[in-house]
């Protein structure tokens, strides 16, 4: 049932990780793609909070009167990697990749949150977290203080 649904928006979320992929930014310096993530999330009615630790994002949806939360997480940041890949979304930065993924954890939380946002199949608070940072700098407990 989710993945049919899903299949509807298959294409934008492959259009935003190839994005994501093509402009790799190191810890710390995610403007671009926390720009993206925000735009997207206001899109689709989150509540969002840019910024923490300079480039984290922190979205909410509240549905209903329920008491219970569940956070979301994914890193955003990349590697300081050349990528010689020959794909067409390869990196446009020398020196820089999403060689661990997180170009992919990043589109498969906004495909969640899109999911949340459109059919709303929960009573509670959801907040989805995107953190910076992750691979050399310890961005989670940077957001946390």
């Amino acid at each position: 049932m989710i993945e049919h649904y899903i299949r509807g928006f298959e294409e934008e979320l492959r259009e935003i990780r190839h994005q994501i992929h093509e402009n790799p930014e190191l810890g710390l310096q995610e403007f671009k793609t926390s720009a993206l993530v925000a735009e997207k999330l206001r899109q689709w009615g989150y509540e969002v909070e840019q910024g923490l630790a300079t480039t984290g994002v922190v979205a909410t949806l509240k549905v209903g009167d329920g008491e219970k939360s569940i956070g979301l997480r994914a890193d955003m940041d990349a590697l300081p990697i050349y990528e010689n890949s020959g794909k067409p979304w390869a990196s446009k930065h020398p020196g820089l990749m999403h060689a661990c993924g997180h170009d992919g954890h990043t589109t498969i939380l906004l495909g969640a949150a899109r999911y949340f946002a459109e059919t709303r199949r929960f009573n509670g608070t959801l907040r989805l977290i995107f953190q910076p940072a992750e691979e050399m700098i310890n961005g989670g407990e940077i957001m946390v203080k």
